[in-house]
């Protein structure tokens, strides 16, 4: 979403004034104008601005840091910059400090000045894009952390409404990572059975044996080890939700005792010969295609039945690029908050490479991502780089070459002026890179 171009331009010089209004004008810039800064403010006041350029030092009782501190005291949704005179460049610079986007030194170059107030405009941009992926997070919080507006997603969504209350057996299927426990978890929210246990457990992460004595429980001495009667994952479900991940990687055996569980709605414990009456509801969910595996005579095709009862499937992450944005936005807040990060959002290179990636991990995949660049960030906007490796066509950097003999004022100068290149001439950026203070790359060029 593009905000619009408003900006208003302050300066007690008359044909200065005049000439960045007409400059502005021709960029497509909604311009006002303002000759003392008294009157600024009450435009301020009564308007809305995106971007205001004033000059610093201007006669009167308002100066454009009184202009900057009003900005931040009434809380505006605006960037403002600052003209200056070489004389007043550390005022400037102190002014930063209280909030002011960036600063421009006089005679002003139309070049400069230009890309200074695009670059505010792109932060702008920016926010007000982070601010609706906000708002539209505030939509999916009664949805089990289930996050997605894309075609793609409606049906499932749509599926786990109309189903959750029902009592049949549902079965979810698709790749990893793409939240299968949290429709699981939706489900149970939804059904009536939230009061009572939700009992997750994954098939692929145990043997046999003990998948069986963990799945039905046992008697004492039913086994060598079993000291005592334990109650299974089936019996902690009564009246509750047991969510068996990774079903198609469950043995024909025990397929077979599970579906007599399903159809007798009884279970026995290891070691035991008495009946226990059960009722819990069954979502199973696997990344295989079940009916693939019956034909392959993998999968019992009565169990399958049993289970096929309702089937969700879930699209893979490059089905529903158009989440992206709000997935990335509601792990960059969870993981903020979390690690005590000032990150707020992301720039708008990082969310196209986001975006143009292929994820094969799915949703899981970009939560790990988001998690480690939020962690290794050093700003409150992501960049391209802190996501590393994840991001594709992310090009290296090339080395400076540096000459013997040269001076070590020479290399610092070479250095400083290579990554500015680099960085398009955004200082903050290049400040962040060097790991140094921003204000030090304005004090060294301004020496420079």
């Amino acid at each position: 979403m593009q905000v619009e171009k408003n900006i208003l331009i302050v300066d007690d010089e008359i044909e200065h004034l005049n000439s960045l209004e007409r400059i502005f004008n021709k960029e497509g810039y909604s311009v006002t104008t303002a000759t003392r800064g008294k009157a600024a403010i009450e435009k301020l006041r009564s308007e809305p601005f995106h971007v205001v350029l004033t000059d610093l030092k201007m006669p009167g009782e308002v100066s454009g840091q009184d202009i900057l501190r009003t900005v931040r005291t009434l809380k505006l949704d605006c960037q403002v910059i600052l003209m200056t005179a070489f004389g007043t460049v550390e005022t400037a610079v102190q002014a930063m400090k209280t909030g002011a986007y960036d600063f421009i030194t006089k005679p002003i170059r139309k070049i400069r000045v230009v890309k200074t107030v695009e670059r505010a405009m792109e932060k702008m941009n920016l926010l007000e894009e982070n601010r609706q992926l906000r708002m539209k997070l505030e939509q999916f919080d009664g949805m089990a952390e289930i996050i997605g507006s894309s075609a793609a997603m409606q049906k499932p969504i749509t599926m786990v409404k109309q189903a959750a209350p029902s009592t049949a057996t549902i079965l979810i299927q698709g790749s990893s990572g793409t939240g299968k426990e949290l429709f699981a978890r939706a489900v149970h929210r939804l059904s009536g059975r939230d009061k009572n246990n939700f009992i997750a457990m994954n098939c692929a992460a145990l043997p046999e044996s003990i998948l069986e004595a963990e799945l039905f429980g046992y008697e004492q001495g039913a086994f060598t080890g079993a000291t005592k009667r334990k109650d299974g994952k089936i019996m902690a479900a009564h009246n509750g939700t047991l969510f068996l991940d990774e079903i198609a990687d469950m043995s024909i055996s025990l397929q077979a005792k599970l579906l007599r569980v399903l159809q007798e709605g009884e279970v026995e414990r290891l070691g035991s010969t008495k009946p226990i009456k059960i009722d819990f509801r069954l979502v199973a969910a696997t990344n295989r295609n079940l009916m693939e595996e019956v034909n392959n005579n993998n999968f019992r095709s009565d169990l399958y039945y049993r289970l096929n009862g309702i089937t969700i499937q879930l699209p893979p992450l490059t089905e529903r690029k158009e989440d992206i944005p709000v997935l990335t936005q509601y792990f960059i807040k969870s993981y903020s908050k979390k690690n005590n990060k000032p990150v707020k959002g992301l720039t708008h290179k990082a969310m196209e490479a986001l975006t143009n990636h292929p994820w094969p991990g799915n949703v899981r995949e970009l939560e790990k991502s988001v998690e480690r660049a939020v962690i290794l960030s050093t700003g409150s906007s992501l960049q391209p780089y802190d996501f590393f490796e994840d991001i594709p066509n992310m090009q290296q950097p090339e080395d400076l070459r540096i000459p013997f003999g040269i001076t070590l004022e020479e290399i610092e100068q070479r250095v400083i002026k290579e990554t500015l290149k680099r960085t398009a001439g955004d200082k903050k950026l290049a400040a962040q890179i060097l790991g140094i203070a921003a204000r030090t790359i304005y004090r060294k060029m301004n020496q420079f």
